[in-house]
């Protein structure tokens, strides 16, 4: 049985202005999340900065999100690292905090072999025996790809690899890994403007950022193409087209959190070595949410402050 099947949102790690973990704004977040129609959150993954919280922040942001969760969607927890042992501690905390699963990413800066990742990745399986574990292939951001081959390896052989957050953008390889399994592992895009060709594929649904802004319909993405719905779910995602690319301008997180502020729900600032969005790239930020249909109330009051401010013609 899967995870979850539709979308999960790679949720951000909102902070106060002393870039201190801001567990109110979180809990808020997940009230937004699980109201909002999204099937899973993750947390503590790329979107969430993992890379900058500590071990203990680490483990205290994830033990938050199973206790805010309360059951209404499983919790999926990044505990990948580039040192195994660290990912392995990471994992056996997660799993006796409660989560539903775990998200591991491949070993960065390492660069290591197929040979490595299988020892890596069977490492933290084997540790968490009985915990469904999500690999997560993001060659753009670690540096190493999985390769299809290595990835049915270990789906074959290890019995609690279960899935894989497919974020190459690799279509071919997509479907080389969903024939290599036999199409019964369990594939989730990583990116969110490939939603639709993934689940063609066989995909069970999204691990996504866009769902931080639009969860209602990064679902619908997937619930109408699971009603059979096609051209309805094909019309959405090309719709959010415009609003991913905005949201990719500048490297994730950056984009998303800011966006967050334009629908009400800000996440404080990022951690360095993560900077504040160029106004270039804001201003496309908020005309595609704009166009979206995101910004509205009260927020496009802001909105226009914001662009008479910089003497932009909203």
């Amino acid at each position: 049985m899967s995870i979850f099947k539709g979308s999960g949102v790679a949720i951000v790690t909102p902070f106060h202005e002393d870039l201190s973990v801001d567990y109110e704004k979180l809990d808020e977040l997940i009230d937004f999340q699980c109201n909002g129609g999204t099937d899973a959150i993750i947390i503590c993954g790329t979107t969430g900065e993992s890379a900058t919280l500590t071990e203990e922040e680490h483990s205290k942001v994830i033990k938050f999100a199973v206790e805010r969760a309360k059951k209404r969607v499983p919790v999926i927890a990044g505990t990948g690292s580039n040192a195994t042992h660290t990912a392995v501690k990471l994992s056996e905390d997660a799993v006796r905090d409660g989560v539903d699963g775990l998200l591991q990413v491949t070993p960065y800066y390492n660069k290591a072999t197929q040979k490595g990742l299988i020892a890596h990745f069977a490492a933290v399986a084997n540790a968490v025996s009985g915990t469904p574990i999500v690999l997560y292939n993001v060659a753009s951001r670690t540096g190493v790809n999985i390769e299809p081959k290595t990835i049915a390896k270990m789906f074959k052989d290890v019995p609690n690899i279960v899935a894989v957050k497919e974020a190459s953008g690799n279509i071919s390889q997509v479907a080389k890994i969903m024939e290599l399994t036999d199409g019964k592992i369990d594939l989730y895009s990583g990116n969110d403007d490939q939603i639709i060709p993934l689940l063609a594929l066989g995909g069970k649904g999204v691990i996504s950022v866009l769902a931080n802004i639009a969860p209602k319909e990064t679902h619908d993405i997937c619930s109408l193409f699971f009603e059979g719905k096609l051209e309805e779910a094909r019309k959405l995602q090309l719709k959010a087209i415009p609003l991913i690319e905005a949201l990719f301008c500048e490297v994730n997180p950056i984009p998303v959190k800011k966006a967050m502020t334009y629908v009400g729900k800000a996440a404080g600032p990022l951690r360095l070595p993560l900077t504040e969005i160029s106004k270039d790239h804001e201003v496309m930020l908020i005309k595609a949410m704009y166009d979206f249909g995101l910004i509205k109330g009260n927020m496009l009051d802001v909105v226009k402050e914001f662009f008479k401010l910089n003497n932009i013609q909203f």
